[in-house]
């Protein structure tokens, strides 16, 4: 017997070791989001030993059946299972170190997804970048799997083998007590403690979770549900042809208007006094995926499903397009690089978008960016497009940007910061863009409307309200008049809004709300696979869904705000569409 638990203690140490390596590596890696002193590395070693020690546990479950079962061959049977874990090791922990840097959350099943469409990782990074991380994993794979094979014995004699698996069995179901394990203090001190491997298999459950929430008192639906009837008319005309510009990550980070750094949009702040810029717009998500579908379907947004790449909830999805294309309008959507990322393409057709407009648009010299084109190129292609269209045709299109995006390289530069002079590099192809647009007499007619898909972690975190403020003005000749909206929106609600204005029907958005109605209520609700963000006029609630604490975690939030964000995550899935 003692044999037995000597060895598995002996691979429950080793473990324990590779975890706490990761907790080392995962706070010195995103040492420039938060920094650690060495009291608090201790402190994060501490809180995550009890959930280390159950994970621990629950991997060696079967090493100790083997060992029960078995007395001879043990080495040669148990090392395919130690080089699989080790594996599992390596990338799970890796890419939970990596990857925080870009998304500030723990890794989980949401990562898998965008996993599948290897594009959006290759054009952000380079290879000598994917190299090293791979070379990192490789090294604590064979740190694991090499000692651990060494450490097991050919055969195993004696008596009283079961015991090393009951031990594994009581350590596996040790109660936690609390689903996180720093507390309190900075959520990254949660993160950081939290095992990633326990975190990313538990992760899988998340959607049935939130589906098994309390029902509540807020009634959801009646919630979203708005008239046609508008308290205000914005516009000189109801048949207005409509351009979209979707910025890329332009957050209200890079805006003054919204409190942000002042000299980074320079053209935005120019426009803004022309058309209707509403400062109280929040955008719904954190990646490109899911802003399009709230933009363009007026859905909502959830945490850990993305409808766009979920072509099953296609059929079930409402479609601004579809609704100009039913008004008599033609439609269109130009991305200046390839439509395959998490299923752009197919969502895009789904949604009877009529032309679409990817990098085969354009010509081999134009494509001068690791995404496509830049948006420069993409710029002068959309004004070319809009000015070959026949004078009496009535359209809806959607330009999409591209350059502010890592790697960051603009053909651009006016400040020293890579980033933030690429997000002026876009700002200055959207000057370009509505200058250019003003000469043609399309202008009288048009009515822009500028919106970024979500924001950017810049100096920031999920940790503020401010991830989520985003710009939004309307421009052009179709706009009565300029002034400054104060009504509390999200992104999800641009559809309702728009149609409304345009006296068409919102009936079939569900999850979109016309906020000049009468009898709008107004709330923004955001979310991003870790957490969620409401907000209305009694104030602001953040939630981190992962450690299942307020943000911050010092501050206890308002549990009537807070219950009708959890009521609206539970109808979101249950309301989920299927095929």
């Amino acid at each position: 017997m003692k044999k037995t638990i000597k060895y598995l203690c002996s691979l429950l140490v080793l473990l324990m070791v590779v975890f706490a390596i990761g907790k080392g590596l995962f706070v010195w890696y995103n040492g420039d989001i938060q920094a650690v002193t060495f009291s608090q590395l201790l402190a994060i070693l501490w809180h995550g030993l009890l959930l280390d020690l159950r994970t621990s546990a629950i991997l060696l479950l079967l090493p100790a059946l083997v060992v029960t079962l078995t007395k001879k061959g043990l080495r040669w049977i148990l090392a395919p299972y130690f080089v699989l874990l080790g594996l599992v090791l390596g990338a799970v922990v890796v890419g939970d170190v990596v990857m925080y840097e870009f998304w500030e959350f723990k890794l989980s099943a949401v990562h898998l997804s965008y996993a599948a469409s290897p594009e959006g990782t290759t054009n952000s990074v380079s290879m000598g970048f994917l190299a090293t991380r791979a070379l990192l994993m490789f090294g604590l794979m064979l740190g694991f799997c090499i000692p651990a094979i060494c450490l097991t014995p050919s055969r195993m004699e004696g008596i009283g083998r079961h015991w090393g698996l009951i031990l594994m069995a009581i350590l596996a179901i040790l109660p936690i007590g609390i689903s996180h394990c720093y507390h309190p203090g900075p959520l990254f001190m949660d993160h950081a403690a939290t095992n990633p491997v326990y975190r990313f298999a538990t992760s899988f459950g998340d959607a049935h979770r939130y589906r098994d929430l309390p029902e509540g008192d807020f009634d959801v639906a009646a919630a979203y549900q708005t008239s046609d009837a508008v308290t205000d008319s914005l516009l000189t005309t109801a048949r207005p042809n409509v351009l979209f510009v979707q910025l890329e990550s332009f957050g209200g980070k890079f805006v003054k208007e919204l409190g942000g750094l002042p000299d980074v949009a320079p053209n935005l702040s120019r426009l803004i006094p022309e058309g209707i810029f509403w400062d109280h717009y929040y955008s719904n998500s954190f990646r490109t995926d899911r802003g399009t579908v709230c933009a363009y379907s007026g859905w909502i947004s959830y945490p850990t499903v993305s409808p766009m790449k979920e072509v099953g909830m296609h059929a079930g999805l409402s479609s601004l397009s579809e609704s100009f294309r039913q008004a008599g309008y033609q439609t269109g959507f130009m991305y200046a690089g390839a439509m395959t990322n998490m299923g752009k393409h197919q969502y895009l057709l789904d949604m009877k978008f009529e032309s679409l407009m990817d990098d085969t648009y354009f010509t081999r010299e134009e494509l001068n960016s690791s995404w496509g084109a830049n948006d420069g190129t993409s710029a002068m292609k959309m004004y070319n497009t809009i000015r070959e269209i026949r004078p009496d045709a009535q359209w809806m299109m959607v330009w999409q940007t591209l350059s502010s995006h890592e790697p960051w390289d603009v053909p651009y530069h006016r400040l020293t910061d890579k980033k933030l002079n690429a997000f002026a590099y876009t700002d200055q192809c959207l000057g370009d863009l509505v200058d250019s647009l003003r000469t043609l007499p399309v202008w009288d007619n048009l009515l822009l409307v500028v919106i970024p898909d979500h924001g950017f972690l810049y100096e920031q975190t999920y940790d503020t309200s401010e991830f989520f403020h985003s710009p939004m003005l309307w421009l052009g000749g179709a706009v009565r008049q300029p002034r400054r909206m104060s009504v509390l929106m999200n992104q999800s609600d641009i559809a309702a809004t728009l149609l409304a204005q345009m006296g068409l029907p919102h009936d079939t958005y569900p999850w979109s709300r016309n906020v000049l109605s009468p009898d709008y209520q107004p709330f923004v609700y955001c979310n991003y696979p870790a957490g969620l963000f409401y907000k209305d006029a009694t104030g602001e609630t953040l939630y981190d869904l992962t450690a299942q604490m307020p943000i911050p975690v010092d501050q206890p939030a308002d549990s009537l705000r807070l219950g009708k964000a959890l009521s609206i995550l539970r109808s979101s899935y249950v309301q989920i569409p299927h095929p």
